[in-house]
């Protein structure tokens, strides 16, 4: 996979550093072809390599309970930026950046954005060094071109699957946004944070397309689940035990302005948000979600009962209004 920078000379460093023994490799899904490669470049690095095969759904999911239980002495996570304050295990975050040449894909996506005068950028980690370059390509196009930086991430345009801030950040200064990156699932999520139009731009396939019929149909989708809630009777709340995305003490809370509802609450506590959960509880009639939110958003339509965001709860408690929620980004709190 070439057209991945893996950092492997800082990887060898890295080992040495710290005079690790047993190291974790983890991969999200689209990198896991490069581990036994990498694997080898630990092995001859002098350290034991392990590889989680588990999913791996962002810098939130680090692997530091497995690492733990195998007594790993450095987690090697590819992929992602550093987003955990503090690691129980010394983690090293390999971001993988894409070699790629974005030239061609926005040169596609300019006739798909003649109608907006000024376009905001967003991207992942793997192609925010090429923020400047199409910057400058749509300013010679006579685009006004604004590029958000809140703060929160480590760099400006970046989004992730659960944070859109740079983006929001700038939303009501531009017409419509352009997504530097491969597939929908990124450019999505933008369209739906700040109801804009959204143009991705694929330098993998060097195609460009819009996705806003994809965030529109998302959205009927969760206004229906926010309905079927409202009607269920027992309800289970869904807390992940993943480092990053645990919050029990917002799903107690939920428990309890649920049950005030006259509703019939059960905690779950998993690992994996996967459907076949709703196979198991035929009494449950719907769920809240306090881990991830792009579970409820993206796989909703694989889930058997309804899945919401602890956003979309609040439409359901009172807290907030559907327009409300639109107004702000499906994914703002």
């Amino acid at each position: 996979m070439k057209v991945f920078d893996f950092e492997e000379e800082r990887i060898k460093q890295e080992i040495a550093k710290v005079k690790a023994k047993r190291v974790l490799l983890q991969l999200p899904e689209g990198l896991k072809p490069e581990a036994p490669r990498l694997a080898k470049l630990v092995e001859k690095a002098g350290a034991l390599p392990l590889v989680s095969a588990d999913p791996c759904y962002g810098a939130c999911d680090v692997a530091t309970s497995e690492a733990e239980a195998l007594d790993i002495d450095l987690i090697l996570h590819f992929g992602h930026a550093k987003m955990l304050a503090h690691e129980k295990v010394p983690t090293i975050y390999i971001e993988s950046r894409s070699t790629v040449n974005v030239d061609a894909a926005v040169a596609q996506a300019l006739p798909l954005l003649t109608e907006y005068n000024k376009i905001g950028l967003a991207t992942t980690i793997q192609h925010v060094q090429t923020i400047d370059t199409v910057r400058e390509s749509l300013v010679r196009a006579g685009k006004v071109v604004v590029v958000g930086d809140a703060g929160r991430l480590n760099y400006p345009a970046q989004v992730i699957g659960c944070d859109f801030s740079n983006v929001k950040s700038v939303a009501s200064d531009v017409d419509a946004f352009l997504f530097v990156g491969g597939g929908k699932f990124h450019a999505v999520g933008v369209a739906l944070a700040t109801s804009k139009p959204t143009i991705v731009a694929d330098p993998y396939d060097e195609t460009a397309y819009s996705v806003d019929k994809e965030a529109q149909k998302i959205l009927k989708q969760r206004w229906s689940s926010i309905q079927e809630t409202a009607k269920a009777k027992t309800v289970g709340v869904l807390v992940s035990l993943k480092q990053g995305q645990q919050h029990l003490d917002e799903a107690l809370k939920i428990k309890e302005r649920l049950e005030k509802m006259g509703k019939h609450v059960l905690i779950f506590a998993l690992h994996e948000i996967q459907p076949e959960i709703t196979l198991e509880f035929p009494t449950v009639d719907a769920y809240i979600n306090t881990a991830c939110p792009r579970i409820s958003v993206d796989d909703a339509s694989k889930f058997r009962k309804p899945i919401l965001t602890t956003n979309e709860f609040k439409v359901i408690s009172g807290e907030s209004t559907w327009e409300n929620i639109l107004k702000k980004g499906l994914f703002e709190n």
